[in-house]
């Protein structure tokens, strides 16, 4: 099958490799229709290059079609059209039953430490393969495909895999008061998606702030009011522009969602490009040292922004083991922090209510660009650079 690999930093490449294959009786195998293109695979692209090897099929965000089951997958069968998480996990642990998937104990990447395994994702989240393919082994079947309805495009539910579910729970966690205040750093496809669910559940004020253009006036189509962060000399003067729009105070919540790829943090960029080029076990070792210091302008302008005794909630994915936090602040202003990878499948049951015909979160023309797989390395280039209006691009085989 064709699959895009990644070869080294900035280097993708679609490539014949091995068609997946049946391994154990809880396993499926998917015929990919729709495979999205997600900012969390720019961090693959660029920083946490150290932990991946050359070869690895990349993509976490698929849908397509059951083509065969394992003896222990049931409810499933070939044929239906489904929606993967993109994390890995069992449904019936001690986590997942208290909705907290992606610390699944079963499929916990416990080697290095860290929680449930992920598709297309580094060794770190245990080297799964991941959807940029033409077909998708899918671990643990019983329980995390979504089924959905034949008939829609793929647009309209394609976004459960991560998008969705991802943006709703930055909002839950952002725990906003009625009426109450809400800014959201980064409008990519989390941001963008975050402040269309806020608006859609009534809150107040809606916030959001970038510096691509394109984004800006996506968000502010949706009737979000947007900041343009380029328009400001200072970092001070847009905390003091959005606290007068805030009471004063700040707002009540502040979602950022850029993590690790804000602009404005120079020294933590080399950081992260010297542990790049290094041999890998040197580089994984500055990863988890020196070079694992995040570039936190998103973070720390979030803890000035949110007023005192407000919350952040973060889903943009850092990956620093030594980044320096203003802990005085955040003590200080009491600012309550929630974060981590989105508990999918805990949020499927909230958000398939809303991908109707109405569809009141623009899902069915969400995506700026749909692409062929062959056209992989170009989606990658276009949307690292923010080039060609790129927000969200979904990839076809």
């Amino acid at each position: 099958m064709k699959a895009v690999t990644w070869q080294g930093r900035r280097d993708v490449r679609v490539e014949t490799v091995p068609d997946p294959t049946i391994k154990e009786p809880t396993d499926a195998v998917v015929r990919i229709t729709s495979s999205g293109l997600c900012g969390s695979d720019l961090h693959l692209y660029e920083v946490l290059t150290p932990f991946m090897t050359p070869g690895d099929i990349l993509g976490h965000e698929p849908m397509g079609i059951v083509e065969e089951t394992g003896s222990q997958v049931p409810g499933l069968k070939a044929g239906d059209r489904v929606v993967m998480p993109f994390q890995i996990a069992c449904g019936h642990c001690f986590m997942c039953t208290t909705g907290l998937p992606t610390q699944c104990e079963n499929t916990q990447v416990k080697e290095h430490g860290m929680g449930a395994a992920l598709f297309g994702y580094t060794e770190l989240y245990g080297r799964v393969p991941g959807a940029q393919a033409e077909y998708l082994r899918v671990p643990q079947a019983q329980y995390g495909p979504i089924k959905v309805p034949e008939g829609p495009a793929d647009d309209r539910f394609v976004y459960l895999s991560d998008v969705l579910p991802t943006a709703w729970q930055a909002v839950r966690y952002a725990d906003v008061p009625k009426d109450g205040s809400l800014v959201v750093l980064g409008l990519g496809p989390i941001g963008d998606m975050a402040c269309r669910i806020a608006l859609l559940q009534g809150t107040g004020t809606v916030i959001g702030v970038d510096l691509v253009p394109e984004r800006l006036e996506r968000a502010r189509a949706r009737g979000v009011e947007v900041h343009d962060l380029s328009a400001y000399d200072h970092q001070s003067d847009l905390v003091d522009a959005i606290r007068s729009r805030t009471g004063g105070r700040g707002p009540d919540a502040v979602i950022d969602a850029v993590g690790t790829e804000a602009h404005g943090s120079p020294v933590g960029r080399t950081a992260q490009q010297a542990a790049s080029l290094l041999p890998k076990a040197w580089s994984q070792r500055l990863a988890e040292k020196t070079g694992g210091a995040d570039r936190l302008a998103a973070l720390k302008l979030a803890i000035a922004l949110v007023r005192r005794g407000g919350t952040v909630s973060l889903s943009g994915i850092y990956g620093g083991m030594a980044s320096p936090l203003p802990l005085l602040t955040l003590f200080d202003k009491q600012i309550q922090l929630r974060m981590g990878q989105a508990n999918v499948r805990r949020w499927v049951d909230d958000i398939l209510p809303l991908l109707t015909d109405d569809d009141p979160l623009g899902v069915d023309d969400f995506a700026t660009h749909h692409v062929p797989l062959e056209d992989a390395p170009n989606a990658y280039e276009i949307f690292q650079q923010k080039k060609d209006g790129a927000v969200k691009i979904l990839m076809h085989p």
